[in-house]
C-alpha cells in the first residue's frame, strides 16, 4: 500500500494542488515537478529511514510521480479553463 501512495496518491494531490494555486500552466506544471520531487524523497526517507541509499532510490523512481503530478496539474488546468460549448439550436 505504501508505494501506491508514495508513487500514485502522492503525486497526483500535489499536482491537483499545483493546478488550484497556479493560473498559467507553465507555473502550474513547474510546482507540480517540484513538489512531486520532494514529497517522494520525503515520502521514502520517511517509510525507511536511516538507509544511506533512500535519496538515491527516490531519485531513481521519480519519474513516475513526476509524469503523474504534471498530467494532474495540466488536466486541472484543462477543466478549469475550458469554455463551456453551446448546441445549436437548428431546426
Amino acid at each position: 500500500m505504501e508505494p501506491l501512495l508514495i508513487l500514485v496518491v502522492f503525486p497526483a494531490f500535489v499536482g491537483i494542488a499545483a493546478g488550484m494555486l497556479f493560473d498559467d500552466a507553465r507555473h502550474a506544471s513547474l510546482a507540480a515537478v517540484i513538489g512531486s520531487i520532494v514529497v517522494t524523497c520525503l515520502s521514502v526517507q520517511i517509510v525507511a529511514p536511516g538507509a544511506p541509499w533512500n535519496w538515491l532510490a527516490a531519485l531513481l523512481v521519480s519519474l513516475l510521480p513526476l509524469s503523474i503530478a504534471v498530467a494532474a496539474a495540466l488536466y486541472w488546468y484543462g477543466r478549469r479553463n475550458t469554455l463551456p460549448r453551446h448546441r445549436r439550436q437548428d431546426a
